[in-house]
């Protein structure tokens, strides 16, 4: 489906969706935990009925609760609901069947491959889309190491993993992302009965780490680590708790695009933000003020209005997902602003780096990438043309903010993408005046 965005200004307040990092990871900390977990707002993108379908394959047990998805198809319906919370009881690993599906979420395919092979039964991992294409690094140095057979394993999905795992202390590069290390974070620390040591190299991404420890502290299962290198599971001072309750926080990588939207055309307020989060992409906060945006922050939301903004500094390599909106942002700043690590961008749902110089290519902003740097001469506006989101949901939401500054209508393929990460982007860009129109792929 694509979408035709209009140039214009908007205003008005929206809550910020729940975030897919937290709620994915409290799925698998519901999995592997033996008793009751209720979730209160848990969100509702496709990454997240992915992650909650495989801990269902995986042995636990749905129940309280009323779901209906919204996923934008031909047209966004506004009667689309999804309600929660979610009581989610677990023996812990107990599959019921040999199959789980990652569909195109990266995130579960990490996290939950190590998890899937506390068991000792042949688990297939499998995805679908640009999942297949992304490369599973760590897992052929790493897995076998814990006693974990991976038949068919090519660096990428489908593969099989054959456990049970053996909990064991264990070297891990993580140079690749911060992923796979959460992954086995879970699966060792749910199956581990004396004390374990995971050395760690490379690691980006480090306030997705804290993410997870956040997840475990919480689950009453506290690690230790030192400066990120080594991380020490101590099963001895684990809490055992019959009944857990969570509730999910907003998600700051979905609030990042309407506040920039405020920033560029007009004044929005996105509530539902919880600023003590551990979340990297809390970072466009201290982007938008380096821009000099106008703001008004409150214990829980931030209200953005356009203004004159200036030329920006800044390093993404902790938190890559901003790219997309932070290059949006920097071409409507008065002179060259550099968003530094570009090579956390090769493995995402598009080659990031070719889907965000295509764009810009297309919007006709003058940019450049050299030495992990993709610098970007501001001009104020963004030319009216047809966007190719190479199925990115990231992309689809940037380009559609930068729609609002430009000099014509832009047209953005495959809109759907956006069901992935943040499926009411759309209403909660018409609610605050923004003007989309929907047209069938085939038309």
């Amino acid at each position: 489906m694509k979408v035709i965005v209009e140039p214009g200004s908007i205003s008005g307040a929206i809550a910020a969706p729940s975030s897919k990092s937290i709620t994915q990871r409290a799925y698998a900390a519901a999995l592997l935990h033996k008793g009751t977990t209720i979730i209160h707002h848990a969100g509702n993108s496709d990454d997240e009925q992915a992650a909650l379908e495989i801990i269902q394959q995986l042995g636990a047990k749905i129940t309280d609760t009323s779901i209906g998805v919204p996923h934008l198809k031909n047209v966004w319906d506004p009667s689309d609901t999804f309600s929660l919370p979610l009581t989610i009881k677990s023996e812990g690993i107990n599959p019921i069947s040999g199959h789980i599906n990652c569909r195109e979420s990266g995130l579960s395919a990490r996290l939950f491959t190590p998890i899937a092979a506390i068991c000792g039964n042949e688990i297939r991992i499998d995805g679908t889309g640009s999942l297949l294409k992304r490369h599973l690094d760590g897992f052929l140095e790493t897995l076998p190491a814990l006693g974990i057979g991976i038949p068919g394993f090519t660096g990428y999905l489908p593969f099989s993993v054959q456990g049970p795992l053996q909990a064991r202390s264990v070297k891990v590069n993580a140079a690749g992302g911060s992923q796979f290390l959460s992954g086995l974070l879970f699966a060792l620390s749910g199956c581990a009965t004396e004390p374990i040591t995971i050395s760690v190299t490379g690691l980006k991404s480090k306030p997705y780490i804290d993410l997870t420890l956040g997840i475990l502290s919480h689950f009453g299962k506290p690690i230790k680590h030192n400066n990120y290198r080594e991380f020490y599971i101590d099963p001895a001072i684990f809490v055992n708790k019959e009944t857990i309750e969570i509730n999910i926080a907003g998600d700051w990588s979905s609030a990042a695009f309407m506040l920039v939207a405020g920033a560029l055309a007009g004044n929005i307020s996105v509530t539902n933000l919880n600023f003590n989060s551990k979340q990297a992409d809390k970072a466009i906060i201290d982007v938008l003020k380096n821009a000099g945006a106008e703001m008004a922050i409150t214990d829980n939301s931030v209200t953005v209005k356009s203004s004159f903004l200036q030329p920006f500094e800044f390093d993404a390599t902790h938190c890559p997902d901003l790219f997309p909106i932070l290059a949006v942002l920097a071409t409507c700043c008065n002179g060259e602003s550099c968003i530094k690590g570009v090579h956390r961008l090769f493995n995402k749902e598009s080659n990031r780096v070719a889907s965000i110089a295509d764009m810009l290519w297309d919007f006709q902003v003058p940019f450049s990438m050299e030495d992990d740097t993709l610098s970007i001469s501001g001009q104020g506006f963004f030319q009216g043309t047809r966007i190719d989101s190479q199925d990115d949901h990231r992309i689809v939401m940037a380009a559609a903010i930068a729609a609002l500054r430009a000099n014509g209508p832009v047209e953005i393929s495959n809109a759907i993408a956006i069901n992935k990460s943040y499926p009411d982007f759309f209403k909660d860009l018409i609610l605050c005046g923004g003007n989309c129109t929907f047209i069938n792929e085939e038309e």
